[in-house]
């Protein structure tokens, strides 16, 4: 895709993050994927392998997810590279605690009524990916 339209112009890149909604709609999306994992039997799985107090969870997902995303790279500036594999290596994620997160997300962005289908699924897709990257047990 080139960068300049018909007259020249450089065009405006949209990212993930701004067609998601920008802060306020990432920081919605992660409160309610944590919501669903505390409220909802199928977060279950999910839930077992956070910590009682899941507070500095959701700041992280949602700093990780800014620059993710595209956006702002919260959790690079206080933390670093994210190495996702090597950071959730020390919990055990098997076929039942990924399918229950993925629960949750996917519910989580089906409530988020700004997107369209199209760039629900792609979101939905990647983040499918890396689940399955992030599955550490058979």
């Amino acid at each position: 895709m080139s960068p300049n339209n018909d007259s020249g112009r450089a065009s405006e890149v949209v990212t993930p993050y701004e067609r998601l909604g920008g802060e306020a709609a990432l920081r919605q999306l992660v409160e309610r994927f944590y919501d669903l994992m505390e409220l909802c039997p199928e977060g279950l799985a999910a839930r077992r392998i956070h910590p009682p107090d899941m507070t500095e969870s959701r700041v992280k997902t949602f700093e990780f997810l800014s620059g993710w995303l595209g956006g702002p790279d919260l959790y690079i500036a206080k933390y670093g590279h994210p190495r996702l594999r090597a950071r959730h290596m020390p919990f055990p994620i098997g076929r039942d605690e990924k399918k229950s997160w993925l629960w949750c997300m996917n519910a989580a962005l089906d409530e988020q009524t700004q997107l369209d289908a199209e760039f629900r699924a792609r979101l939905k897709a990647s983040f499918e990916a890396t689940a399955d990257h992030m599955q550490n047990r058979t």
